[in-house]
Formats: structure tokens, sequence, C-alpha cells
């Protein structure tokens, strides 16, 4: 697999991250955390963004990290099941810790213990495979030599947010229960409508009818589509791959396609939004079908 693959400056936000990982929207991350740790945070100015920018898998950022507490907390959302997230989360923590002993000029040379903020790794899984409540995943299980000493563990603790597996977590976070009915609902929308992009818009307008992340989703209506569209065609490529139980160049270029074509499509919609022609876009390199989406897409949206 190509380095393009794991990295690329060029990349989207997935819903999770877009709802739970950014300035505007930390009272949510707040009240995410108060509901898996069980604590009542108030301020949210005591909570601290520490996602590492440049680390993006298949051209979208995942992650969403943060201190509270001298607590290092990472959040990630899957909707493929995926045994390697403590492989994950050792080298993504590893990234954040180096980032924090720069930052706070620690001295790991010393012959004085230096602190650090203690790790806490969820992994919020929202797909379709039959998964337990609460599973915790261990790094020692990808040890080619069985290791029972727990030396060397590194754990990743995965919820699943499905309804019946977690619904106690969901009613504790307003936030987490409304994202999971959207989720719930673009999957219904998808089986009834085979435009995939109007039965996404289609399940955000119901949920806007509905009160369900209201606010949110009426100012960011059209990036959650872009979003969930880009999510859905990274998705459908991951599957394959494992169907086919190879990952080969020609796949790959499937995957770089389907990718493209989603963000190209998001980029496409934000300049007619911003008032461009689809004459325009034609001339700056856009594909016909992508610009005819893209009005479409505008066109629902009104």
């Amino acid at each position: 697999m190509s380095d393009n693959y794991k990295i690329n400056d060029k990349y989207k936000d997935r819903l999770f991250r877009f709802i739970f990982g950014h300035e505007e929207n930390k009272n949510y991350a707040l009240d995410l955390y108060n509901a898996i740790n069980n604590t009542d945070y108030k301020d949210v100015s005591e909570l601290e963004f520490y996602t590492i920018e440049d680390v993006i898998y298949i051209k979208m950022k995942n992650d969403v990290a943060l201190i509270l507490d001298s607590y290092l907390s990472l959040w990630e959302q899957q909707s493929s099941y995926n045994p390697n997230m403590p492989i994950r989360g050792l080298m993504y923590f590893g990234q954040m810790y180096s980032k924090y002993i720069k930052t706070n000029a620690l001295n790991i040379y010393s012959s004085k213990l230096i602190k650090i903020p203690t790790p806490r790794y969820i992994v919020f899984y929202n797909g379709t495979k039959e998964t337990l409540p609460i599973e915790y995943m261990k790094l020692s299980d990808s040890f080619i030599n069985p290791d029972k000493s727990g030396d060397f563990e590194w754990t990743a603790v995965m919820y699943n947010l499905n309804k019946g597996k977690n619904d106690d977590l969901r009613s504790k976070c307003k936030p987490l229960h409304e994202y999971m009915m959207l989720i719930e609902r673009i999957r219904d929308k998808m089986k009834m409508n085979e435009d995939i992009t109007k039965a996404i818009d289609a399940a955000v307008v119901s949920c806007i009818n509905d009160d369900i992340l209201k606010d949110f989703l009426l100012a960011h209506r059209a990036e959650v589509v872009g979003m969930v569209l880009t999510e859905f065609d990274e998705k459908t490529f991951v599957e394959s791959i494992r169907a086919e139980g190879r990952v080969e160049g020609h796949a790959e270029g499937r995957a770089e396609g389907k990718t493209e074509g989603a963000n190209e499509l998001a980029e496409a919609t934000k300049r007619l939004k911003n008032g461009y022609t689809d004459e325009k876009l034609l001339k700056e390199g856009f594909d016909p079908a992508i610009v005819k989406s893209a009005i479409d897409l505008l066109a629902a949206l009104s």
C-alpha cells in the first residue's frame, strides 16, 4: 500500500470528528467525556483538543484527542470492525506524547521521573457487524509470540453504539444519541432510495424536522452530506478489499477515484454555493458528471 493511502494533505473530516472534535462544538465533546467517565465537568474551557493534525488515514481524519484533568483521551469512530485498533492507538499516543513532552519542555533524559497525562483510549463502533456491547481489544492479541505477562499491553475499549448495546451511554449524552439517530436514519433512507445523495439529505432533513442535531445540521447541511458520501465510498472500498483478500495497485486506484470523487463533489458544491457557475467549474477542470451532481445536490438542499 502506498504512502498516499495512509497520509494525504487533502482530507475530509469524518462526521463524528466534525461533531465532537471542533472548537465550535466543544460542549458536545464535554458532554461525551462526562458520559464515558461518569464525571460532571461544566467548564468547556478546561478541555483542550489535542488531535495530531497530520495523521490521516484514507484521506480522512478520524480521531478526536483531548486533555482534561491530566487525562489524555483518544476517541476513534469506526463503521467497519477493525481488530488492529490497539496498534493504531499505540502509534498515535506515541506521537501525542512526543508533542506533549516537546510543548512542555520535559527532559526524558533527566534522572527525575517526568509526569505525563494518563491515557484513555475509546473506540466508538457503529457498524452492522454483530459485536459485544463493550469489547477490550488488547495489543498482545497481535503478538506473533503469545505473551500473557501483560508487561507490554495497550488496550482499546470499544463501545458498540447500535441500539440495544450501550443505550445507557447514549442516554447520558444527547449529542451522541442524536448522532446515532442520524446514522440510523441514513441507513434506513439508503435502503429505500438508490440515489445515495438524496437518501443522505432526506435523512438530514428528517432529523432537522424532528429537532435532532437541528442547529448543527442547519448550519452544516451541505458539509454533512459531503462527509457521509466520502465515508460511504471509503467504507465500500475497505470492505471490497477485505472481500478480495488482497490489496493491489488497481484496487488502490479505485479507492483513490472513489474518495477523490466524493471530495470533488463536496468542493464543487461549495463553490457553486459561493457563486461559481457550472461553466467556471468546467473550465477549472471539474468532471462534468461531478458538476451535474453538485447542481442536483444544491437543488435538493434549497
